[in-house]
Order: structure tokens, then C-alpha cells, then sequence
């Protein structure tokens, strides 16, 4: 079957899939059945080139001309896009131009052919290499830590075998003759001891290759080769290069000239040398393909209108969804926590005072962040800038070089976004400048005669210095003050501001109907591959905004429990933890709960990191796992606060979903997240998704079965609540309810979803609302749920609807009529569930 891509190919909605070896393209067939009733329109799939053996992810490409056979191979694509393709649906390809996987070179025929042949190597330009500081080799950073007195005692171990160079189990290619070579040295060393052994030969043979073996922990200063940020086992790659694109781009452009793939979606283009010239070569090697760039905008920024794309992975939706349920209200009681536990806030002004000291709390973060990892684990990104400065000789004491890194390593701690495009986004290296002249008066000099440099997009300095900004923006901010900054971990989010507690509603109509004019056809999402917690976790963690001192009170008495002596993190972990517990009151696994722990320790790096570990402190994290999920004091104080945001947090759950599944933009659902689906960060988020449980889920709604809100049950303290196993059952079926519902109303009604209006909300309640109209589909979502149950509910509150009768897809129910005056009461509109999905009377059948 071919099927033919057109520039007005564009989903309605996607579906993304992690493949592994696991859940191959086959797996993705047979359950589409499943996800065509869903009312998906395209799968979004994961990378499918060949990646490194056993890789869960598909980002570590190896081998760029074929699909990857543990993925299922070219012939599960064909018969996955022909399937697709008969269904009325297309494909979303995720694809990596930035870095290859170099872990085992041997896989990667590039990579081992460089090593074997060096700078004569064919594909030497295709990797981005500072020869010159590498003296014509290159340094790769896998040995062990050595002893201080022989850092290099690790070349010991080293061993030639079958013409290849060993150490344990990394394997490497001997350059032509060296081990002839090596051999013919060794045997004419004469009462040197070593007597010509494997060791001595392994080592002369060491001696005369093209790269230069290094223990592991020299990466961060002597790298000579760009990483994916700093990820020893993933290479940069220079598509800027024509051939290197063609070559790398030779399998996906196949895909699209056989009508296999419908769409591209573009990995980290921020580490790309010229991400708008990259997008050009694809729309135009592709016919003009539906195309999308994972692109994080900070708040206000906006991508380069110059870009031929359709617009970024949707960090920027999920931010301001997640920031219209998030009670502003409860942010002074919060920040005055987080300045007792972790020594910043301030509390003589809880209204005006305490947002502003969270800014300035949370940019001096990031900036120490950031810094850090300028000096730290990239500063062998910094010094390659420094050596792209012309006319920098260093006198003997190194001064003049040390104070161009310096200057080089404060500019980047000072960049506001993850890069400029120039000469689009110059006003950011101008401010950086600014910035940094203030944090640093010494260096104004340095940074004056920098800046013509780095605002030349053709000079080598001001290219690399924008790949080089991502990099420290995502390790610094990402990787490390997101788990350190704790007023509300909700907040602390891929694409997010922290210090932004809460959203205005005038403010999030108005962004919506900014995208629905500039850009209608970018994604949206909630979760995604490398969300820190899912939008299910982010759902519950917002409810703690409702109840500020509750939690207060509940977080001090945890930390009795269990302490930790770090209070930021302390109130991290329970936040997270409570965020993922299981409404049905069943404990978060054990070892789900410490493997998360753990990780999200090393990457705050306050107490224990990746390279220095602290084992009591990492021993405390495993004992409170195991108590936090067992029997006693600990796991009931978990509980009770658990159930005290089980159905509010349910609320915010649908609600979320929905007004993101409607919202402006092709809305992503990531694989499971029609049903609660509580994960942590990765690998945790790309666990295995049940899907024959969420079929038959499916199949039981499409049967005719509607969810109904459980009754209250007396709990063990008195108070009244629905009974555990009961509202789980409950929140899945409206989450698919309403998910199958508005995915069909978008795939079959696209006309419904043509333009964006706020709907009039009446009423005292007004505020714990959110309505609009997308020109035929309406949505109606309850936020805010504990403080509306506090005011006794909605009153006299309504909602203003069009003179036509509508219908709410989740309960049949009709509303208004051209005989009313439109207005409608929301505790009407809410009688059964927190959220409705109202369409036009005469277009709701939807199967």
C-alpha cells in the first residue's frame, strides 16, 4: 500500500507509544484496534532506528540506515503504516539529528570506523571533534579512577585481542599496523621488566591509536568532543554538514517517500548548530510534512516565526494547565515552609512579599546551578569555547585564558532561555551580558570584548556558545534546581517556571487564543518520556495548594518520622510520594518508590550525586521507602492524607485531561494516561502500559456503562468518604470516559474545534470554573474543588451557552435551547461529574 503525505496532513489528535524490545511495532498493531476506538487519530512513536542493545528508550541511535530490528525491523513498520494507514490514521516518527550512541563502538560503524582511521577517517566530519586539543586524537573518558599516584594505572588492564583493543568489557578497534607495531617496540625494549607481555604490548599499542583511553572522571575538563549534554555515550553529530544530513536522514526521508510516516517530530534541536536551517532542509526534503521540534519556551518567548514548523512538543500547554488548577492562595503559607526548611522566603508580607522573594529565590538558584555546572560537568564545553576566541594566548600563569572562561562561564549562567537563534533572540545574549556586568564587575572587559563574537552566528564562538547554553540550562535547571526548589513539586516541571505559582484565568484565555491564531497545529501534552512525575501525580500534588496548613502540619510530622535532615528535599519526596500514592489505598511499590528516591537525591547532589555517593544518607532513602510502604505510623500518616485528596484530586485529574484534550493544539495522549496513571520520572514513566484492562474498560463505556461518584462510607476516624477501590473504578472510567470522547469529537468533528472564546461564568463561584468554546465543542471543568466545597458549592453560579441545545458527551444529559436565555446553572452541568464535554444536539454520535 502507498500512502501519499500532503503539507495539509495534519492529526487530529496523537497517541504516543514507547517502543522497546518489549512492545515492538507489532505490539503497536495489535493494539490499534483498541486505539482507533479510543478515537486516536496518528501514533506517536518513539525512535525506531537501530539503538544500542537493550535500550529502553531509542535515543542512543547506532545505526542510522534501518529500523531497529529489536523494535521490529523495517517489516514491522510497513505492516504497522499499512494497518495505520487503511485505518484513516498516519504516523508520527520521533527522530534524533543531534547525537548517536557511542557506548559500544563496535555498533556503531561511524564511531568505530573514526577511532580505527582518525582524522582519515570518511566520517570524521561528521562528528564535532577540537582535534587540536586532543593532539589529533581522541580522548574518551572510560577507564577507572586509577590511584592518585598513577591516574592511568587502569591501562594495566588493558589487552589486545584478536586485533582489538580490550579493557573489560569495552572493546576498540586497533588503527592499521599499530599492533605490529606495538609488538616490534615491546620486543626491542630491552630489562624494562615487562618482558614483552600482553600488559607492555596492550600498552604501546594503547600508545599509537587515535583516540586516547581516560579514567572517566577527566570528561568534565579534557572531553574534545560534543556530548549530548553530558552524557559520555552519546556523540554529537554535525547535520549541518549537507553530507552528514543525507547520510543520517537517508532511512527517515525513505520512510516518508514510501508513505510510511506522516510526520516528523525533532528531537533536542537546541544542540543543533543552526536548528532554522535544519528545519528548512527537512520541510523541504520532506514535501512540506507535519513537523514538530522538542522545544522548551520560557515564559514570553515565542519560537523564530522564520522556522518552517508547526510547533514545539507542548511543554508550554502543560505548564499553563497545570497552573489554572493551582490554588494562588495557598502560596504565602507554602513559601514560609519552604523558607523554614530550606532558608529563603520571606513572610512580612505573605501578599505581596513572598512572590517576589520566590523569584529572587528561585533566579539566584539557577544561577548557582547553572554556574556549577559551567565549572563542573561542562567545563570542557566552556574551555572549547575559550579556545575558539581569536588572539587568546595565555601568559605562563594561564590568566588571560581562565579570565575568558570565566566571563564565557558567567554568560551562560546568566542566559535567560535555553539559546538565541541568532540573529533572532539577540536580545538575550544582550541581556546575559547585562547581567552578568552586574553580577561581575571584573569581567565587564572580558564580556565587551566577547559579545561581537558571540552575536556573529557565523563565527565558530558564537555558534557553539548557543549549543552550549541549552546544554548548561538543562543540567543546571532541569537536572538539578528542580529537585532542590520546593514550594510546590507540581510546579517543578519540564518547560516550567517554579517561581510561577498560579495561572489567572483572563491569563490562560488569553494564551489560548494566542495559540489558536499564531499556532494552531503545535502539540499539546501532559506526559510525556521526561515528565518528573505524570500529569496524574502533578493532579493529586495540586490539591495540597487548597490546603496549605494541613500539609504543613502533615510534612513536620512525616519528617518526625522519617528523618532525613534535608528539609527542601524532605518536602519534595512526600510531596511526591503522596502525589502518587493509589487512590484505591494499596501502598506505592516499595522499590518504585526508592529507585525514584534515590535518583531524585543525586540529582538535587545536596547530600549524596551520581559520582560521590553518601551512603548513609542513600541507606536512609532505602529504609524510607520500605517504612513509607509497610505497616505503622509512617505508612497511616501517609494514608490519611492520601485519602484526604483522593477525590479532589480526582476532580483535578479529569479536569486536567479534559481541557487539555480540547485546549488549542493537537493534543498528545502519552501511552496509558487515559486512566489514572501515577508514574515518577524515567525509567519509572515508561513502565509497561495494561492495555488489554483499558480495552475492556472501553468496551464496558461503549456498552453503556457510566460511571457513577461512589457513596461516602464512614471511615475509622468519622469522617465520611468514598470507599477506596470504589472512586479508583470511578476516576478510570471517567478518565476514559471523557478521554474516548473528546479524542472521537476531534477526529470526526474537526469543525467543532475551529476558533477559541471564554464562556461568561455568573455567579459568586465563578472563579473555580473553567469554560470555553472552540466553535462547536464546549468545556466545562470544576477547579479549585476543596475551596468550592468550603463555599458551599455552586450556588446560584452558571455558565452562559449558545442559544442551541446542547448535549454533554459524558452523560447524554441536554442543555439549554434556542427558548432560554442561556444561562445555565453549574450545579446543574455538574450534577453527575466534575467536568462536561457539550457538543451541538445534532452531531453527538460519536462511536
Amino acid at each position: 500500500m502507498h500512502h501519499v503525505t500532503s503539507p495539509q496532513n495534519v492529526p487530529a489528535s496523537t497517541y504516543r507509544l514507547q517502543l522497546t524490545a518489549d512492545f515492538t511495532l507489532d505490539s503497536a498493531r495489535e493494539i490499534l484496534p483498541y486505539l482507533r476506538d479510543l478515537g486516536v487519530d496518528w501514533l506517536y512513536l518513539s525512535p525506531m532506528l537501530g539503538a544500542e542493545e537493550g535500550s529502553t528508550h531509542g535515543y542512543d541511535v547506532v545505526d542510522t540506515t534501518q529500523v531497529d530490528d529489536a523494535r521490529g525491523g523495517e517489516t514491522g513498520l510497513r505492516e504497522l503504516a499499512e494497518a495505520v494507514h487503511a485505518a484513516g490514521g498516519g504516523i508520527l516518527a520521533d527522530i534524533v539529528p543531534n547525537h548517536v550512541g557511542v557506548a559500544t563502538p563496535k555498533d556503531n560503524a561511524w564511531w568505530w570506523d573514526l577511532l580505527k582511521h582518525g582524522r582519515a577517517s570518511k566520517y570524521a566530519m561528521a562528528f564535532d571533534i577540537d582535534w587540536a586539543a586532543g593532539d589529533s586524537r581522541i580522548w574518551l573518558p572510560v577507564l577507572g579512577d586509577g590511584t592518585d599516584e598513577d591516574p592511568e594505572a587502569e591501562l594495566a588492564r588493558l589487552r589486545v585481542v584478536d586485533g582489538e583493543l580490550h579493557y573489560y568489557e569495552n572493546v576498540f578497534p586497533l588503527a592499521p599496523g599499530t599492533e605490529e607495531a606495538a609488538h616490534a617496540a615491546v620486543a626491542n625494549t630491552v630489562g624494562d621488566g615487562d618482558g614483552g607481555g600482553e600488559e607492555a604490548v596492550a600498552r604501546a599499542a594503547h600508545d599509537l591509536q587515535n583516540y586516547r583511553l581516560m579514567p572517566w572522571r577527566e570528561a568534565d575538563e579534557n572531553l574534545n568532543y560534543r556530548r549530548f549534554f553530558a552524557v559520555n555515550s552519546l556523540a554529537g553529530v554535525r547535520v549541518e554538514i549537507p553530507r552528514v544530513f543525507a547520510e543520517t536522514h537517508r532511512e527517515i526521508l525513505s520512510w516518508v517517500r514510501d508513505g510510511l510516516v506522516d510526520g516528523l517530530r525533532v528531537d533536542h534541536p537546541d544542540g543543533l548548530a543552526d536548528p532554522g536551517g535544519y528545519f528548512e532542509n527537512l520541510r523541504q526534503a520532506t514535501g512540506g510534512i507535519y513537523l514538530l521540534g522538542e522545544k522548551i519556551l520560557e515564559s514570553g518567548e515565542r519560537l523564530p516565526a522564520a522556522w518552517p514548523m508547526d510547533g514545539t512538543t507542548g511543554y508550554d500547554a502543560l505548564g499553563e494547565v497545570d497552573r489554572i488548577l493551582t490554588d494562588p492562595a495557598g502560596a504565602p503559607e507554602l513559601d514560609e515552609v519552604a523558607g523554614r526548611l530550606g532558608g529563603w522566603g520571606r513572610t512580612e508580607d505573605p501578599a505581596g512579599e513572598t512572590a517576589a522573594a520566590a523569584e529572587v529565590v528561585w533566579a539566584e538558584m539557577i544561577h548557582g546551578t547553572k554556574r556549577a555546572v559551567a565549572d563542573g560537568m561542562l567545563r570542557s564545553e566552556v574551555e572549547r569555547l575559550a579556545r575558539l576566541v581569536p588572539g587568546l594566548v595565555p601568559d605562563d600563569e594561564g590568566t588571560g585564558e581562565h579570565l575568558v572562561q570565566d566571563a564565557l562561564a558567567e554568560l551562560l549562567a546568566c542566559f535567560p532561555v535555553y539559546r538565541s537563534y541568532l540573529p533572532t533572540g539577540r536580545h538575550h545574549l544582550d541581556d546575559a551580558a547585562a547581567e552578568t556586568v552586574r553580577r561581575r564587575p571584573d569581567l565587564a572587559e572580558a564580556v565587551e570584548a566577547l559579545l561581537p563574537l558571540l552575536a556573529d552566528p557565523d563565527h565558530p564562538v558564537g555558534e557553539r556558545f548557543q549549543q552550549t547554553s541549552g546544554m548548561v540550562m538543562a543540567k543546571g535547571v532541569e537536572d538539578t534546581a528542580f529537585y532542590r526548589y520546593t514550594r510546590l513539586a507540581s510546579l517543578n516541571e519540564v518547560g516550567g517556571d517554579p517561581s510561577s505559582f498560579a495561572l489567572e484565568l483572563e491569563r490562560f484565555h488569553e494564551l489560548q487564543g494566542d495559540r489558536q491564531a499564531r499556532m494552531p497545529r503545535t502539540m499539546t501534552t501532559l506526559s510525556t518520556h521526561d515528565t518528573k512525575r505524570s500529569e496524574d501525580v502533578r493532579a493529586r500534588i495540586d490539591v495540597l495548594s487548597e490546603i496549605p496548613g494541613e500539609w504543613v502540619r502533615t510534612l513536620d510530622r512525616l519528617r518526625e518520622l522519617a528523618p532525613l535532615g534535608d528539609g527542601p528535599f524532605e518536602k519534595l519526596l512526600w510531596e511526591t510520594i503522596v502525589g502518587a500514592w493509589p487512590v484505591d489505598g494499596s501502598p506505592l511499590q516499595t522499590q518504585r518508590l526508592a529507585d525514584y528516591a534515590l535518583k531524585a537525591a543525586r540529582e538535587a547532589a545536596t547530600r549524596t550525586t551520581w559520582t560521590e555517593q553518601d551512603e548513609e544518607f542513600e541507606a536512609a532513602l532505602a529504609d524510607l521507602a520500605e517504612r513509607a510502604t509497610g505497616t505503622g505510623e509512617l505508612r497511616e500518616e501517609i494514608q490519611r492524607i492520601a485519602d484526604r485528596i483522593a477525590v479532589p484530586g480526582v476532580t483535578n485529574q479529569v479536569a486536567m485531561k479534559l481541557i487539555q484534550l480540547t485546549m488549542p493544539g493537537i493534543p498528545d495522549v502519552y501511552q496509558g494516561t487515559e486512566i489514572p496513571f501515577p508514574t515518577l520520572v524515567d525509567p519509572d514513566n515508561r513502565r509497561p502500559v495494561d492495555f488489554r484492562e483499558r480495552a475492556a474498560l472501553l468496551a464496558r463505556l461503549d456498552d453503556g456503562w457510566e460511571p457513577e461518584f461512589p457513596a461516602p462510607v464512614e471511615s475509622e476516624d468519622g469522617s465520611t468518604r468514598p470507599e477506596g477501590a470504589a472512586l479508583a473504578e470511578y476516576a478510570a472510567g471517567l478518565k476514559m470516559l471523557l478521554t474516548s470522547r473528546a479524542l472521537r469529537a476531534r477526529r470526526e468533528h474537526p469543525e467543532w474545534f475551529t476558533r477559541y472564546e471564554e464562556l461568561d461564568v455568573l455567579g459568586e463561584a465563578s472563579d473555580h470554573v473553567v469554560a470555553f468554546t472552540r466553535g462547536g465543542c464546549i468545556t466545562v471543568a470544576t477547579r479549585w474543588p476543596l475551596g468550592l466545597e468550603d463555599e458551599g458549592g455552586w450556588g446560584d453560579a452558571a455558565v452562559v451557552l449558545p442559544r442551541q441545545t446542547m448535549v454533554d458527551l459524558l452523560t447524554g444529559r441536554r442543555f439549554g435551547g434556542a427558548f432560554t436565555d442561556g444561562a445555565t446553572r453549574l450545579a446543574e452541568v455538574f450534577e453527575r461529574h466534575p467536568v462536561a464535554l457539550l457538543v451541538p444536539e445534532d452531531g453527538n454520535t460519536l462511536r
